[in-house]
């Protein structure tokens, strides 16, 4: 499935405008002090909010905070020598699915699935696992990203802390589970795993886009 389009109003920035992309809007409002931007998933939404005040829409997003152009300054801009992880699944529990892709070119390295039953944060875990053992077996120096802090949480922990019960569905991917943990307790590893910064960058290159 497409990732859902955006388009980015900016009423304060190098240049206002309506912008397609998060790159073009960033580049935009960097280093612009008390820039005023937003995203809509419509462009009649954005025009309209275009001709129309930044005041009427500032803090209009669901709770979600817009970051700063002085946030976006200290984040940076993400490391391409590295491979992006992500996992989705249908339901929790539900049909779920994983995948590894080269952060740069979305290339897919590896994936798995879709199994029977799971949990989005168990296919998180594995699909971090599998990027370690992936990168070790190659020599590579990349880093990880997820954007899973619960995931990462659980790999630091070398043990994947579902609620899930196993049961005579999810026994395909309880048992990789136990690989992964059994993995990660016999193996070391210099990855890096790093927080992929959604609200900076955009979704993960390894999304599914069934948001």
């Amino acid at each position: 499935m497409a990732k859902k389009k955006k388009f980015y109003v900016v009423w304060k920035g190098k240049r206002p405008g309506i912008y397609e992309s998060w790159d073009d809007c960033k580049a935009q409002i960097t280093g612009v002090k008390g820039a005023q931007y937003k995203s809509f998933s419509l462009f009649d939404e954005a025009k309209k909010a275009f001709n129309g005040n930044y005041s009427d829409y500032k803090g209009s997003s669901k709770g979600k905070k817009e970051l700063s152009p002085e946030e976006l300054l200290k984040i940076g801009d993400p490391n391409y020598s590295s491979i992006s992880v992500d996992a989705a699944s249908s339901g929790n529990p539900g049909k779920v699915e994983y995948r590894g892709v080269d952060t740069k070119t979305k290339k897919v390295l590896f994936k798995q699935g879709p199994f029977e039953q799971g949990t989005n944060n168990i296919g998180e875990f594995l699909a971090l696992v599998h990027g370690l053992a992936f990168l070790k077996a190659k020599k590579s120096d990349r880093i990880i990203y997820s954007d899973s802090r619960i995931a990462i949480g659980w790999v630091r922990k070398k043990k994947c802390g579902t609620k899930l019960k196993k049961n005579t569905k999810n026994a395909v991917i309880f048992d990789l589970v136990e690989r992964a943990e059994a993995w990660l307790k016999k193996n070391r590893y210099n990855t890096p795993i790093v927080k992929w910064e959604t609200k900076a960058w955009g979704e993960i290159p390894a999304d599914y886009g069934r948001k």
